[in-house]
């Protein structure tokens, strides 16, 4: 059976190739504990170091403040669980964050914590007159996504993080979406805590990781040998931490070039595309491998059983299953019925022109198929 056309890259990426080769030797001769105090051990911890040297290249930060997690779900629930204090127990964050975020924070609001959800804007970028307003003395952390795994659309990370700092906030950013695509120098988007996974730059899944601000001390999310020195307890696993230094390796060679690629093929699939849509999200600040359109008067779960070519999604892929409207077009103002009619596509690094022309030609077959027999 021929499998579909894969543009699902916002759920997760393939694996380069590349990636493979250096992981492999670490899933088989050389297994050692990279904490055991032995030649074993050693080389596993030498080949730890450089993955880790290589995450903190793309931030532009020192080694030590880079923290290797299972992803970046551990890694959000490790920043805002960690960073409470007896006297700042609020959390701030968007209403479009990802559900690691949201769902952390309203945990917290359950544990003595708050939280206040900040609204959007119709195009997906914060409303910031809403942030100045939800500010306040109490507030321990401002938490924003930098590309939104949805829609694309880039936050003004900066712009939030010293209107956070203005208040002795801190401020973390969930870069699951950015990291490797778009520059994430820790200077210049002015964070205290950002988090990232491997499986969004052709990298393993399992993997990820916490940048801890020098000086800043979180409370551990868990307990034991506290093999990371951020506070992060657990046997390292080499392998998936060679394979997330090296896709950051990559992802340094070739940002713009996947920019460029991924930008060339959004222009050639709305161009190819015979069929009315709407572009959910701002067309100015986004990152190109990620397109979210709405097709109204079409359903969107018929619209992806009549497309089986190519594989899409309605949404984020951890809430695909639950039927729901997604929260973050609601939070952008679509009704249930318009944020149910919309597709969300995502391409990247192996996507060729010919799948872009392929899958532009099957939806807009199937939207206008669907649009007539609703008529």
């Amino acid at each position: 059976m021929t499998m579909p056309i894969y543009l699902d890259y916002a759920a997760t990426t393939p694996v380069d190739p590349a990636v493979i080769a250096a992981m492999e030797p670490w899933w088989s001769e050389q297994f050692g504990n990279p904490h055991s105090p032995h030649r074993w051990g050693y080389r596993a911890a030498a080949a730890i170091a450089v993955a880790r040297a290589q995450v903190a290249k793309l931030l532009d930060v020192a080694a030590d403040t880079v923290n290797f997690t299972s992803g970046a779900t551990e890694s959000v629930n490790w920043a805002l669980k960690g960073a409470l204090t007896v006297t700042r127990r609020r959390i701030v964050t968007l209403a479009t964050e990802h559900s690691c975020v949201l769902e952390t924070a309203c945990w917290l609001a359950t544990q003595g914590g708050a939280v206040t959800v900040v609204g959007v804007r119709p195009d997906g970028l914060i409303d910031m007159a809403a942030l100045d307003a939800a500010l306040g003395n109490d507030v321990a952390l401002v938490s924003a996504m930098l590309v939104n795994n949805e829609t694309g659309v880039v936050q003004p990370i900066a712009e939030i993080a010293a209107r956070a700092h203005a208040h002795g906030a801190l401020m973390h950013c969930d870069a699951a979406q950015g990291f490797g695509k778009l520059p994430t120098q820790v200077d210049v988007l002015g964070v205290d805590l950002l988090s990232l996974t491997a499986h969004k730059i052709y990298g393993p899944k399992g993997v990820g990781a916490l940048y801890i601000r020098p000086g800043l001390a979180l409370t551990p999310l868990f307990h034991g040998g506290g093999q990371e020195a951020g506070g992060r307890s657990g046997t390292l696993a080499p392998a998936l931490c060679v394979g997330l230094g090296t896709a950051a390796a990559i992802a340094a060679e070739q940002m713009a070039q996947d920019a460029a690629h991924a930008s060339a093929l959004r222009a050639k699939l709305l161009a190819g595309l015979g069929v009315h849509y709407i572009i959910n999200g701002s067309s100015g600040f986004i990152w190109p491998g990620t397109l979210n359109l709405r097709f109204d008067g079409v359903d969107g779960a018929r619209l992806l059983q009549a497309v089986r070519g190519i594989a899409v999604s309605s949404g984020s892929a951890c809430a695909s299953g639950s039927g729901r409207p997604s929260h973050v077009l609601e939070a952008m103002g679509l009704t249930p019925a318009q944020a149910r009619s919309s597709l969300r596509l995502g391409w990247g690094r192996f996507t060729t022109a010919a799948d872009i022309d392929t899958a532009a030609a099957l939806l807009s077959d199937a939207a206008s198929r669907l649009r007539a027999l609703a008529a």
